[in-house]
């Protein structure tokens, strides 16, 4: 049996559910070292750093004339995508411009009637660093992290916004990659990958300018990359394995179920498929799904891997026990295939994205439905939310006092100054007022 089911209220689910309170996985120290010395080499080398690692690993005749991406290489690329495929792209990037458009904020001020004027103004950063993973050196261009990654920045004003991918063996970027860059108005696309293109971002290169922020997914390398240089830079988050918990009921359907955990499974052996169902029946059933589905699956090693090693499908006695259980794991995604799903989801506090009903798998959030894909994982959804336009903006605050409004203000300011130890903080409102 691929996945044996347990009851929630066995010692094996106690352990279970033990683990995935506290499955937050930090890099082993060979692959944290490793990072610090590529970040290194590229402060102290730069462009030849990059050559030496891109040679290395991607394109062994990669030249420092092939970093950027020329405006040829787009337009060849808009000329070998087929319009199929450019109509999916058009319509996923509606979808989600038009989610995030909603996400904007609008900076403010207010007044008092002592002619006090406080408020708060939003501020795009000036740029952005977006890293796109090769995805098998470029035979599966992960078109869907150009666009849920490039749409909120350019939605909340960045004006320079840079994407970095590493090239094939031959030093090109798939086409599909290009075109998907080039339709949200990214132009400034440079062919560099792992913990390096992380380090050229942060850092700057001759032929790379630093930039602010920077987001997207990547591999063990990339994710240390960015949990070093975060602080220096703004990152979107630390991301760990891919993750989706299903709560289901007896009405639920066990061939959606298993697709849904397949689907999740088929990421990496990593990757975590969960089941919390007030059904045994349903349990064991979904166990047989999973085994006659996954033979014609294209990554079946890989999908097989993560159920026997990480899949879990508890049983619990209630719905409403299994919803305290999903916000106790707070996954990245949650699908609930439960009857009345919307009476439920208003106890929902921690997930990442939630999906209601039996025909909302997470494929549809991953490309078309328009709310972004890059969510907290390892039960991070308890304190950080998606990647939106608010990852690409900053907000300063506005402070204006009358002389009126000080001298209302001044003996509040000077007892808690002084409380403080902070005398000058006391005469810096006083020599305003001629009060010593």
């Amino acid at each position: 049996m691929i996945i044996t089911p347990v009851t929630t209220s066995s010692e094996e689910g106690h352990r279970h559910l033990e683990r995935l309170k506290d499955r937050f996985l930090s890099a082993d120290v060979q692959c944290r070292d490793a990072v610090t010395s590529i970040i290194d080499n590229v402060r102290e080398n730069r462009d030849m750093a990059l050559l030496q690692f891109t040679r290395k690993f991607d394109s062994p005749d990669f030249s420092r004339e092939q970093l950027r991406v020329t405006d040829q290489e787009i337009d060849q690329a808009h000329q070998t995508v087929s319009g199929d495929l450019q109509e999916t792209l058009d319509l996923a990037i509606h979808r989600i411009r038009t989610f995030h458009e909603r996400e904007k904020e609008e900076s403010w001020i207010t007044t008092r009637e002592d002619g006090t004027i406080v408020g708060r103004l939003v501020i795009p950063v000036d740029s952005a660093g977006l890293y796109v993973p090769g995805g098998k050196g470029g035979r599966t261009p992960l078109v869907s992290s150009v666009l849920m990654n490039g749409i909120p920045a350019a939605i909340a004003g960045v004006k320079r916004r840079v994407m970095v991918t590493p090239p094939d063996e031959n030093g090109l970027v798939n086409p599909a990659l290009l075109v998907a860059a080039h339709k949200i108005g990214l132009t400034e696309i440079y062919k560099i990958g792992s913990a390096w293109a992380i380090a050229a971002l942060a850092l700057g290169t001759e032929t790379i300018p630093r930039v602010d922020v920077i987001v997207g997914p990547g591999n063990q390398y990339v994710t240390e990359a960015k949990r070093q240089i975060a602080g220096r830079v703004r990152i979107d988050m630390i991301a760990g394995p891919s993750e989706v918990l299903i709560v289901a009921d007896q009405s639920a359907k066990p061939e959606y179920i298993a697709a849904d955990m397949l689907a999740q499974a088929e990421h990496d052996a990593m990757a975590l498929a969960m089941l919390v169902t007030t059904s045994m029946e349903l349990a064991n059933q979904v166990v047989q799904e999973l085994e006659a589905q996954l033979a014609a699956l294209s990554r079946a090693d890989i999908a097989q891997a993560s159920l026997k090693y990480r899949g879990i499908i508890l049983v619990a006695d209630t719905t409403e026990e299994a919803i305290t259980i999903a916000n106790d794991i707070a996954a990245e995604h949650l699908e609930l295939m439960i009857q009345h799903p919307y009476h439920w989801l208003t106890r929902i506090r921690h997930a990442g994205a939630i999906f209601l009903g039996d025909h909302s798998p997470e494929a549809t959030g991953d490309y078309l439905a328009g709310p972004n894909h890059v969510l907290p994982t390892m039960g991070t959804a308890r304190i950080s939310s998606a990647l939106g336009v608010e990852t690409f903006i900053k907000k300063s605050s506005v402070i204006s006092c009358s002389r009126q409004a000080l001298a209302n203000d001044a003996e509040h300011i000077k007892k808690i100054a002084e409380l403080e130890g902070l005398t000058a903080h006391a005469n810096s409102v006083a020599v305003r007022l001629n009060k010593r």
